[in-house]
């Protein structure tokens, strides 16, 4: 089955719709295919891989286990398109929404975002941004505020 997201002006996923793969040969008859069907001839529709995750192809045959699948040649735009996440012209992939904090920053190769301090566990679940402004050698925080 092939997956398709549609976008909004400001290039955000609004729906992720499945289509045949009898139908949806390729990009372009599967975006044909769904412009008419819908009756929306200017539509963005790209098309996502159900596989692909933090720019890297996984195998999900077993049900019991997913592993990165040996051929990453099928990797495809960087994620899953979900409903909020954002496609990214530069990086022709789907990134997860938008920058989150101001010292955060958008990795590359995952099309995640990254807080300039690895997360350090729990209890230390939410950032912090001002305590990092002031000290940037803080930010995590637990859930009474507690910085770690």
């Amino acid at each position: 089955m092939a997956h398709f997201a549609k976008l909004d002006e400001n290039n955000v996923v609004t729906e992720v719709i499945v289509v045949n793969n009898e139908t949806a040969t390729d990009e372009a008859t599967g975006v044909a295919f769904l412009k008419d069907l819908y009756k929306e001839p200017d539509a963005v529709w790209k098309q996502t891989s159900y596989n692909t995750k933090e720019g890297k192809y996984w195998d999900n045959s077993d049900p019991t286990i997913t592993v990165e699948h040996p051929d990453q040649s099928r990797a495809f735009r960087l994620n899953y398109a979900g409903v909020g996440w954002i496609w990214n012209e530069e990086l022709q992939g789907f990134i997860d929404g938008s920058q989150p904090h101001a010292s955060w920053t958008l990795n590359s190769s995952t099309g995640y975002w990254e807080p300039p301090i690895a997360p350090i566990g729990v209890p230390y679940i939410h950032w912090n941004e001002e305590a990092y402004q002031a000290d940037n050698t803080k930010g995590w925080a637990d859930a009474e505020g507690n910085l770690g």
